[in-house]
């Protein structure tokens, strides 16, 4: 080896020790800077009390104050990952209880709420779908059908990633139609450097996994999250077809405006076609044969799951049943026909994220019950007690939307939820229009890869950087707010859900 091939090995290992050294030393400063920001709130003295509208004063207690030491430490330490995120979900727990904020079977009760075991089986169920191969399936059957034409080819993959995350969640469901974009990039030619028709694939992917995840509550974790906290704050429980019934419009459209922008303003594909595409994929798809008995039997204890789900609201005998319960039965079943085993519970499931959502409903629970989260609501609604209804919920908007895109989506309506709930009730706008626009714009981090999986996945394409999808995100951003006052002011009182009550 020679001396110049020696000094740039040399060279290039040091430089990667002095990165490594640097992002270590950043770790540990948001590692402080957390622990700084709840010690300001200890050592504080009491903060004065929030004053509504009316007069009336709100004081904030110890533990409330507390409660939002540990907000912040659980906001900073989830946005730069100082620990792994499903750790600093223990650690909310673990000082709720080591402060007295909360009592410790309390704060972790919530690690095992239904919300979150209904997390547990969707995500089970995606594993499913995956090693069934009915997602390879659906996905070579898409190629199939829309031919060699290239933005057929995008709308294709963006229609099959909003399909299968009506039923899976839409990190499994990136993951999977990683790969197969990847095929599709080495048809293009392409897939060694970036190009347009890349960008818009893979950022057009992470939209699309993201709009379809709010149609139904089996595409993310922030649906059945945000349904709890509903019913917990109004005591209202919201059936699986009746909010599908409100987001699919939404999240239809947004798939659609995504496609057209991507293809046809920002990233216009280099060539109209990929020739010999169609040609392979037949050829594949002709090679797996008929559907097997392991992928029936997947797709009927799917539906089954969301038939029970769907109609829960009109049959008197499951009205009050868990919604988690249907879809943990189906995952028992699947174990019961060694369809999965040990192993995939152990390798496939994702449990620093399950933990998350664990996590995120304590520290969300715990600004509630102390009254943190009325006294950040009193402080935030004075800046809004003489706007327009419509100025109100687009600032939710922006505020979920803003947080999704810095924290993970569970953890920004955890946050939000309480908040926004306590400020509708004195603007006298009807909760459900908070909730499903919240969701909604929780669905949408556009802006940086830490908002979402799927953003993060994407990435791994190397199509494009981290400044790009930023900027790409930006007007996006502005347009998926457009689009809720538009569905505020038009849609959804249409569908049922007027902007204000009475």
């Amino acid at each position: 080896m020679s001396n110049t091939t020696q000094a740039t090995i040399s060279a290039s290992a040091k430089a990667e020790q002095i990165n490594d050294l640097s992002g270590e030393w950043k770790r540990i400063a948001f590692a402080i800077l957390g622990i700084g920001l709840f010690a300001l709130f200890y050592f504080l003295p009491q903060l004065p009390p929030a004053v509504d509208p009316t007069g009336k004063a709100f004081e904030l207690s110890r533990q409330a104050q507390l409660a939002i030491g540990l907000f912040l430490l659980a906001g900073v330490w989830w946005v730069f990952e100082v620990i792994p995120i499903g750790v600093t979900s223990l650690t909310i727990g673990v000082m709720q209880a080591a402060f007295m904020i909360r009592p410790a079977s309390e704060a972790f009760a919530v690690f095992m709420d239904p919300s979150v075991l209904f997390i547990l089986g969707s995500l089970l169920l995606g594993v499913a779908f995956t090693k069934a191969g009915v997602t390879t399936r659906l996905a070579f059957k898409m190629l199939s059908v829309v031919g060699e034409d290239s933005r057929k080819i995008l709308l294709g993959v963006f229609m099959v990633t909003m399909v299968l995350t009506l039923l899976m969640a839409h990190t499994a469901v990136a993951a999977t139609m990683f790969p197969l974009m990847l095929v599709i990039m080495s048809m293009y030619g392409k897939e060694d450097v970036p190009s347009n028709f890349g960008k818009a694939m893979f950022i057009g992917m992470a939209y699309a996994a993201g709009a379809g995840s709010m149609i139904t509550l089996l595409g993310a974790a922030r649906g059945p999250v945000a349904l709890g906290f509903f019913k917990e704050f109004t005591g209202i429980d919201i059936g699986f077809l009746e909010y599908s019934l409100v987001m699919a419009p939404f999240g239809i459209i947004m798939v659609g405006i995504t496609w057209f922008l991507l293809c046809y303003v920002f990233f216009k594909p280099e060539q109209n076609k990929i020739d010999g595409l169609k040609k392979k994929v037949d050829e594949v798809y002709s090679q797996m044969g008929p559907m097997t008995g392991k992928e029936i039997f997947v797709i009927v204890l799917a539906l089954a799951v969301v038939t029970v789900l769907a109609t829960q609201q009109f049959i008197p005998a499951i009205k009050d049943l868990s919604r988690s319960i249907p879809i943990l039965v189906a995952a028992i079943i699947m174990f019961m026909t060694k369809l999965f085993t040990v192993e995939d519970l152990e390798k496939s499931i994702p449990w620093n994220i399950v933990l998350l959502f664990g996590g995120a409903m304590s520290i969300g629970t715990c600004l509630w019950v102390t009254g943190a989260a009325e006294w950040m609501a009193i402080h935030w609604l004075t800046m809004f007690q003489n706007a327009n209804w419509l100025v109100f919920v687009v600032a939710i908007a922006f505020l979920v939307i803003i947080m999704t895109n810095f924290i993970m989506n569970v953890a920004a309506i955890a946050i939000t939820m309480p908040v926004a709930l306590v400020m509708a009730e004195y603007l006298g706008v009807n909760p459900y229009l908070i909730l499903y626009s919240s969701l909604a714009m929780a669905a949408l981090p556009y802006m940086l890869l830490v908002g979402a999986a799927p953003n993060a996945i994407a990435y791994q394409s190397k199509q494009f950087t981290t400044g790009q999808f930023f900027m790409i995100g930006v007007p996006f951003t502005i347009l998926a707010l457009v689009m809720v006052a538009v569905f505020a002011l038009v849609v959804w009182p249409l569908l049922g859900v007027p902007a204000l009550v009475k």
